[in-house]
């Protein structure tokens, strides 16, 4: 057995039921095995591998609060402090039902990849809570996250841990975090981002992911001279990364004709009617069938199946596993070429691996996906900085940082003979760096 597996078959015995976390660690240490294997006996040494996938330090916690009939309800927070070799953790605050221990692991541990890649000197975390926002007042909301900040507080700080939204979390919640953090801490620093540009936001923040992730499929089909003009895009999901995914697609000019939510999904040969979407899910909070009510040329259907529109790009951008294997052979029977992650390892395991098999250019979302946290610590040093830049100015950030998180994807992967495999280069170039880091500081 490898080093890699035996890794892997101890992550899954000490992490029993979190198979979320599993098949991320399964992902990274297959396509790292190259590396590793030209190391193993150093790496063996330093228990390398056993320090990366095992978080520095998990805290969980109970959240009293009093809904608007004054019942105290509870729920559960954690913070998933995985890896600060680079730099303070950083990642998002997710605030949904469905989070739990294993789902929070999975995320940061991508994220460490994610954040390395960027460039930025940002270690990996998440966090969140088994909350759920939809249906509540901002009163309920308030007391809240002003319970969840009073314990968090405790552990993080400007260079130690600065949190971020995600689902669930938007400038509401962020707001009502970051007060509750001022108050408590008596600090007025950059310890949250994704915070309102009254108090030390930064522009193209709420694009951010989505206009990267479209940044960097084109910066991947221009190498392969396969412009993204005049090509058919699905977009799954209606959220931030899929709204501004479809307005950067657009002003490049291809033509985005698929969008869902969590109900079904749209299709408008015509071309994605951006406006009423946003009017829909920014303005009114609605669902997305309402689409087809000022849009004639569209059809809405309900439940999945988003993949079965024919297009040359698709886009996830959803959440987790929502692109299966039966949903790739679909996207290859209707002759897509390329596929880029726009959420959190939303194509399964078997799926991803269909997909390089069959041809089909692939981006993993440690890369696609690493616009927003790229502007997150762009918006640390504007804050670190006391300075406001530019919409222009942190836009042409974003871009290089993802022309360069391009480039360093595909030269990992020839570098170790698998050219074009950017699944591959992005896991190995985000652990090169992280683990020279460690290296270089010792046994910490």
């Amino acid at each position: 057995m490898s080093y890699t597996e035996e890794v892997y078959a101890r992550v899954v015995e000490k992490n029993p039921g979190e198979a979320e976390f599993h098949q991320a660690v399964k992902e990274v240490l297959a396509t790292i095995k190259p590396v590793i294997d030209a190391n193993e006996a150093e790496y063996r040494k330093m228990a390398i591998l056993e320090r990366l996938v095992e978080p520095e330090r998990i805290v969980s916690f109970r959240i009293p609060w009093v809904d608007d009939q004054g019942q105290v309800q509870v729920n559960k927070g954690y913070r998933v402090q995985f890896n600060s070799a680079i730099g303070p953790y950083k990642g998002g605050l997710r605030f949904h039902p469905s989070v739990n221990q294993s789902i929070l692991k999975f995320l940061g541990f991508e994220q460490i990849f994610k954040n390395s890649l960027t460039g930025l000197p940002i270690g990996g975390g998440k966090g969140g809570a088994d909350f759920d926002p939809k249906g509540k007042s901002d009163g309920e909301v308030m007391r809240f996250c002003q319970s969840f900040m009073t314990e968090l507080s405790k552990y993080i700080g400007a260079d130690q841990d600065v949190p971020a939204g995600d689902i669930g979390v938007g400038a509401r919640e962020i707001g009502f975090l970051y007060g509750q953090y001022k108050r408590i801490t008596g600090q007025y620093e950059g310890v949250l981002t994704g915070k309102g540009l009254t108090f030390g936001g930064s522009l193209i923040r709420t694009q951010a992911t989505g206009y990267g992730l479209v940044y960097l499929v084109n910066e991947m089909l221009e190498h392969h001279k396969k412009p993204i003009q005049g090509k058919t895009i699905v977009v799954s999901g209606s959220g931030n990364v899929a709204i501004y995914a479809v307005e950067k697609a657009h002003q490049l000019g291809g033509k985005v004709v698929g969008m869902s939510d969590s109900n079904g999904y749209i299709h408008d040969p015509n071309g994605i009617n951006l406006d009423v979407v946003k009017e829909i899910k920014e303005v009114r909070r609605g669902r997305i069938k309402e689409y087809v009510e000022k849009v004639p040329s569209a059809t809405y259907t309900e439940g999945k199946g988003i993949w079965s529109i024919p297009c040359d790009i698709a886009l996830p951008c959803a959440t987790q596993n929502e692109l299966t294997l039966e949903d790739a052979k679909q996207l290859k029977a209707n002759n897509c070429f390329c596929v880029a992650e726009g959420a959190n390892m939303p194509t399964t395991l078997d799926a991803t691996e269909f997909i390089q098999e069959n041809g089909i250019l692939f981006l993993p979302g440690k890369a696609a996906n690493a616009g927003g946290v790229a502007t997150s610590a762009l918006e640390m040093t504007q804050n670190s900085m006391r300075l406001s830049w530019t919409e222009q100015e942190v836009d042409e950030k974003l871009h290089q940082i993802m022309k360069d998180i391009f480039v360093k994807c595909d030269d990992a992967a020839k570098r170790y003979g698998m050219e074009g495999n950017y699944v591959a280069g992005a896991n190995i170039a985000g652990f090169e760096k992280v683990i020279n880091a460690m290296k270089a500081q010792g046994i910490v």
